[in-house]
Order: C-alpha cells, then structure tokens, then sequence
C-alpha cells in the first residue's frame, strides 16, 4: 500500500482497477463460540479482537480474513448455513478506490454507504442480486497498528464508523493532504449515533 505523496496514484483513473486482494468475507450466525472454535481447527485462524457484537480472526498477514456478527436466537437464517453479510476487496491506495468510485458513479452504479470505520474506509455496493461487496482501502501501514485500533477506546466507543465525503477525500488526496490526516476518522456529526451510521441509501 502506497499512501505518501510521491507514490500516489491518480484518483481520476478512467478504466477498471482490479483490487489487490480478496480482503475478507463477513458471516452472520447464531452460535458464534462453535463457529470460531470450528475456524480455529479448520484453518489454524486466531482471534484478534471480539465484543458481544462481532468477532474478527485471521490466519496470516491481514488483520482479519474472517469475521462473525453475532445475531439473536430469534433471527431466521437460512435453512442449515449461515448467512453472508458481505465480502470486501482491498485496493492499493485510496486514488485507486475513489477512481473506482467515481467510475461506477457514471455509470449509475453508487455505493448504500461510504464510511470511515477507523481501521479502514470503506466503500460499500449492492450487486443485483442484493448481495453486498465493500471495496476498501486499509488506514494503517501495519498489522499492528491496525489490531491496537481495533482495542483502542475510540473503537470500543464507536465500532461501526463515521460516514465520510468522497469529494472531500478525492480534493485532500489530490491536494496532496497528508495520509495521516486524510485518514483520521472524522467526529461522529452532532445528533447522529452508530445507528444512524448503518442506514443505505436507497437504491
């Protein structure tokens, strides 16, 4: 990943980016305990951070390739599996992920939610079938630094993110802003709460 200003890639490229990498995949279940000591012994994958709400694991260099929403007894899920919540994709910088924002953007193809969860900003689509994909850039040079947010006080205050402006991101990368401050997680808006943070915009 290339954030300083000397690497930085255009963020007004015309044509498809392919992501670097398939970043992770996120499932809902109703037993979250038998799930990750399932994934433990089937890929040798480890807890890296879990609250009541959500587990996140991983088996090598990324901060977390699995994770696991908790949901309550009394919601339906389908018969005999879990549920998939999303599968997200890694781009290199964030020039590539907002050129690939304002590229779907003319097509009529737009994002339910744009949002800063402080580990990473996040871009995140519907396809046609519903099913959800976020295309992300990481916020942090290292896995460490990464896991240390995820036990941070400002994480545990606030897990889901904060709602971000793709203009303002592509003005401040374009504009040769500092990544440090570019990605900094901006203040929850007065009067909003993470609640408000999880509602899509209509399609």
């Amino acid at each position: 990943m290339s954030h300083n200003t000397q690497k930085r890639s255009s963020a007004r490229q015309g044509e498809p980016i392919p992501p670097e990498l398939f970043a992770h995949m996120v499932l809902k279940t109703k037993q979250i305990d038998r799930i990750i000591a399932w994934y433990e012994a089937v890929l040798g994958a480890r807890v890296v951070f879990r609250n009541e709400m959500i587990c996140f694991m991983t088996y090598d260099h990324e901060h977390h390739r699995i994770a696991f929403i908790q949901v309550p007894d009394t919601v339906d899920l389908p018969k005999g599996s879990g549920s998939v919540d999303h599968f997200a994709y890694s781009y290199r910088d964030l020039g590539e992920l907002l050129s690939t924002y304002y590229r779907l953007k003319d097509k009529g193809i737009l994002p339910v939610r744009m949002i800063n969860h402080g580990p990473t900003i996040s871009f995140y689509y519907r396809d046609p079938d519903n099913v959800m994909l976020e295309l992300q850039v990481d916020n942090f040079d290292t896995l460490e630094s990464t896991h240390a947010f995820f036990h941070s006080k400002e994480f545990a205050e606030n897990p889901i993110g904060v709602f971000v402006d793709p203009d303002k991101l592509r003005a401040d990368w374009e504009a040769g802003v500092p990544w440090e401050e570019i990605r900094k997680r901006p203040p929850m808006p007065e009067g909003k709460t993470m609640a408000d943070m999880r509602i899509e915009r209509k399609q």
